[in-house]
C-alpha cells in the first residue's frame, strides 16, 4: 500500500553576511552571517488524480508572480543514475521557461529520497513557493486585506531582488519540504541535528549545481542553521559526484549527504559565536540599484593572486577585526552593558579596511555613495554603525541600531530625503530610492510551518 501523504510546509530564512565578505571564499577565514526573519516558504501537497490514473508529475508554482508555473515529469534511470527530471511543456504554443534552482533541487532531492526508500513510489505532488515581502523591492499589492503575502504582479524575471539570498533560501526550503513530505520521520527528522546536517549537505550540493559553480555556501548554511560563524567546505568535495542520470550518481550523492566513504564535510558552523544583544537589532536599508557580484568577486580574487602579500595583510587584519566584532556582540549579550563604544570602534575599523581593499583592488566594495549613506545613518542617535555587507557594492546596507521606536523613525526620516552628493562621479551607476526593509536578524534557521497559514495562495488545482 502506498503511503498516504498529507500537506506539509517548510520555511528557510534569508541572510546577510555582516562581516567576512570575500574572506569567506577561503577556508582559512570565516564569515559572520545573520539569518533574517524574511523567509521563503514551500508548501507541498499530494496532486489529485483520477481513480485508476497513475502520474509521475510534480507541479511547482510561485503564485505571487505571473507565469511562474513549472511542470516536471520524473523517472528512475538505469545504472544507479538517480531520478531524472524533465520539464513538461503545458501547451505547444507556450515557451518553456526554466528555473534551474527548482529543477536541480527537485532532481537531487528525489534521487536522495529514492536511495532511502527504494521500494516506495514517489507520488505526484503540487508545490507552492511563497516569498515574504522584503525579498523584492518591486511595488506589490496584497491579494486580500488579511493576506500577509503580496502579489508582485510581474513575471518573476522582472522582479527586483533586494539581495537577501532568495536562491539559497529557496533551495533549502524546497529540498526540506520534499524530504519531510516523502520520508517517514524515523528516516528523516528536520528538527534533529543529524537531519539539519543532511539537509545542509544536500542543499549545498544542489545549490552549487544549479549555480554552475561551487560557491562559499554561507547563504545555504544560514538558511539551514540560522545565524552563525561560518567556515566554508573544501570545493573538491563537490567535484566528483557527477550529474543526475550518470553512472552511480545516486549512490555518490547519498555518500556525500551522509558523509561516508571519505565524503567528510570540513565546513565549520558555530552558532554560539553569534548573538545580538536584546537592546540592539539589525536593520537593512535597500538601495534600489544592484551590483554584479560575480564580476566583483573575480576582480578581487585576481588582485589577491597578483599581489598576495598586500592582499593577505588586509585579509588577516580583517579576520582579526571580524572575530573581534563577533566576540563583542556575544559579550554585550551576556553582560548587558549598554556601552557600545567598543562595538562602534570594531565596525569603524572593519569599514576602514574594506575601503582599503576597495582602493587596492580597484573594486567598489564600499563605493563613495554607500560611504556617504553609511556615514549619514551612523550620525543618527542610537545607530551604532553599519557596513555594506557581503561582496559590497550597491546592494542593501546593514546597520546595528538600538532597538527603540524613535531610532527607527529617525532613520526612516533620513532615508526618505536621502540624495547622493552630486559631486560623486559614479559613472553609469545611479543610486535610486533608499528604503528601510522590514527585516531584522533571526537566530533560527529552517523550520516546519503550519500549512494552513498560506490560505488562498495554495488553492488546490
Amino acid at each position: 500500500m502506498p503511503t498516504i501523504l498529507s500537506r506539509n510546509a517548510v520555511s528557510a530564512p534569508g541572510k546577510v553576511l555582516l562581516a567576512g565578505g570575500y574572506l569567506v571564499l577561503d577556508g582559512e577565514y570565516t564569515g559572520l552571517v545573520f539569518g533574517l526573519d524574511a523567509r521563503i516558504h514551500v508548501h507541498i501537497e499530494p496532486l489529485p488524480t483520477s481513480s485508476g490514473v497513475a502520474l509521475s508529475e510534480i507541479i511547482v508554482k510561485s503564485p505571487q508572480f505571473r507565469e511562474a508555473n513549472w511542470e516536471y515529469g520524473y523517472r528512475l534511470t538505469e545504472d544507479d543514475g538517480g531520478i531524472a527530471v524533465t520539464q513538461l511543456r503545458p501547451s505547444a504554443d507556450q515557451p518553456l521557461l526554466q528555473n534551474p534552482f527548482v529543477e536541480t533541487a527537485l532532481s537531487y532531492a528525489l534521487t536522495y529520497i529514492s536511495q532511502l526508500v527504494p521500494h516506495h513510489l514517489i507520488q505526484p505532488a503540487s508545490i507552492s513557493i511563497i516569498a515574504d515581502n522584503d525579498y523584492y523591492s518591486q511595488p506589490a499589492k496584497k491579494r486580500t486585506s488579511t493576506s500577509r503575502f503580496l502579489d508582485f504582479d510581474v513575471p518573476l524575471w522582472e522582479a527586483h531582488k533586494t539581495g537577501l539570498g532568495s536562491s539559497a533560501a529557496l533551495v533549502t526550503a524546497f529540498t526540506a519540504a520534499l524530504l519531510v513530505h516523502y520520508l517517514p520521520r524515523d528516516v528523516f527528522d528536520l528538527a534533529s541535528k543529524e537531519g539539519k546536517q543532511r539537509l545542509h549537505n544536500l542543499a549545498q550540493t544542489a545549490h552549487c549545481a544549479a549555480q554552475g559553480k561551487v560557491g562559499s555556501g554561507f547563504d545555504v548554511a544560514s538558511a539551514v542553521f540560522g545565524s552563525c560563524l561560518y567556515r566554508r567546505f573544501s570545493p573538491s568535495l563537490l567535484q566528483s559526484h557527477g550529474e543526475p542520470g550518470a553512472y552511480a550518481f545516486s549512490s555518490k550523492l547519498k555518500s556525500l549527504v551522509e558523509e561516508d566513504e571519505g565524503c567528510k564535510w570540513d565546513t565549520e558552523i558555530v552558532k554560539s559565536a553569534v548573538e545580538v544583544p536584546k537592546e540592539l537589532r539589525l536593520v537593512m536599508c535597500d538601495v534600489d540599484c544592484g551590483s554584479k557580484t560575480p564580476g566583483m568577486v573575480k576582480k578581487v580574487l585576481a588582485w589577491r593572486k597578483e599581489k598576495p602579500e598586500e592582499a593577505n595583510k588586509i585579509w588577516n587584519e580583517l579576520q582579526k577585526r571580524n572575530e573581534g566584532l563577533a566576540a563583542e556582540l556575544v559579550r554585550l549579550s551576556k553582560e548587558n552593558a549598554g556601552d557600545y563604544s567598543t562595538l562602534r570602534d570594531c565596525i569603524d575599523k572593519i569599514r576602514a579596511l574594506i575601503r582599503e581593499m576597495s582602493k587596492a583592488s580597484g573594486v567598489p566594495i564600499e563605493p563613495e555613495e554607500q560611504s556617504q549613506l553609511l556615514d549619514a545613518c551612523s550620525r543618527v542617535s542610537g545607530v551604532v554603525g553599519g557596513v555594506v555587507p557581503g561582496a559590497g557594492g550597491y546592494d542593501a546596507i546593514a546597520l546595528l541600531v538600538e532597538n527603540k521606536p524613535e531610532v527607527i523613525e529617525n532613520l526612516r526620516t533620513i532615508l526618505a530625503g536621502w540624495k547622493v552628493n552630486q559631486s560623486v562621479d559614479s559613472g553609469a551607476v545611479k543610486i535610486g530610492k533608499v528604503s528601510m526593509l522590514g527585516v531584522r536578524e533571526e537566530m533560527e534557521g529552517v523550520r516546519l510551518e503550519d500549512p494552513k497559514i498560506y490560505g488562498e495562495w495554495v488553492q488546490r488545482l
